[in-house]
């Protein structure tokens, strides 16, 4: 089984750049390096928020205003 990459394996290693560019000792092409990094994890946790943000929608609403569970199907942008 392959391993899927969670929200939390993407937020420890935007907050493992934020430190290291925090430290101030990169130099610039590290830093450069660490920040697109960074920018790459940021932006694969806002997907993945969304993608749950749509699960809960899903969950929440049926169509007669009931709780209804629906198998969630993210689309290409959530993935």
């Amino acid at each position: 089984m392959a391993y899927k990459e969670t929200f939390e394996d993407h937020l420890a290693q935007l907050e493992r750049s934020v430190e290291e560019l925090e430290q101030g000792s990169l130099t610039l092409d590290q830093a450069l390096s660490s920040f697109e990094k960074g920018v790459k994890h940021a932006a694969r946790c806002q997907k993945l928020l969304k993608a749950a943000e749509n699960k809960i929608e899903l969950l929440l609403k049926g169509p007669d205003g009931s709780a209804v569970f629906e198998p969630f199907a993210p689309d290409e942008e959530a993935s």
